[in-house]
């Protein structure tokens, strides 16, 4: 598919011819629900903790004779059970992150590429670049191209300028092309290729 090249002045520069494959390819959701749910998965802390029997304060005295009270048997005034007691079956720490087939992670981006193509949400800028780090001239170029939610994906390394003009403009997130991932695509309303970043993924998922 042929896409046109666009500066930030909104005037078509270039052209540039999209692979198919990648750009045009059947949109899964059940793939890029898989890929999102792993990269949440992994960002988790899983700092979470509760006391258990083990570790909660307490007397270690048995509360009452096993036998001739009537009552259930007891072996600790900390059992769940009791008041100011342990937690039962709460969370502990641990690592959620789980592995997830590279071909399932390749397809879920090409899923999310193709997905912002066909929604028409796709643009292709010839460079993620400015001359100074001014905020206000940058958000209103990216209000006259009707960028209010948009993820940028610059080259290989993001413009310094850019990076400082675009850091306070909400809605606008900017990544250099390696940090290009399902998550952060989906989240914006418009994705933004530099012709780096279109050769890059390409090269990366061909």
């Amino acid at each position: 598919m042929k896409y046109d090249v666009i500066n930030l002045e909104n005037k078509k520069v270039d052209s540039i011819e999209l692979t198919d494959a990648i750009f045009g390819a059947e949109v899964r959701p059940d793939i890029l629900s898989r890929v999102v749910n792993w990269q949440l998965a992994k960002r988790r802390a899983g700092t979470h903790s509760v006391k258990n029997l083990s570790t909660v304060s307490g007397t270690t005295k048995k509360p009452f004779r096993q036998k001739g009270s009537g009552r259930a048997r007891q072996g600790t005034l900390r059992a769940p059970e009791f008041r100011h007691g342990a937690v039962a079956f709460g969370p502990v720490v641990r690592d959620h992150a789980h592995d997830l087939n590279k071909k399932i992670r390749k397809l879920g981006l090409k899923c999310a590429l193709s997905l912002k193509a066909k929604d028409a949400k796709l643009f292709i800028l010839d460079d993620a670049k400015v001359s100074s780090p001014k905020t206000k001239e940058l958000k209103n170029a990216f209000d006259k191209l009707g960028w209010s939610s948009a993820l940028i994906l610059s080259g290989a390394e993001v413009d310094k300028n850019f990076a400082l003009a675009s850091g306070n403009i909400v809605g606008i997130d900017v990544l250099p092309q390696m940090g290009a991932n399902v998550y952060d695509i989906l989240r914006r309303d418009t994705l933004v290729l530099t012709k780096d970043a279109v050769a890059y993924l390409e090269a990366l998922l061909k």
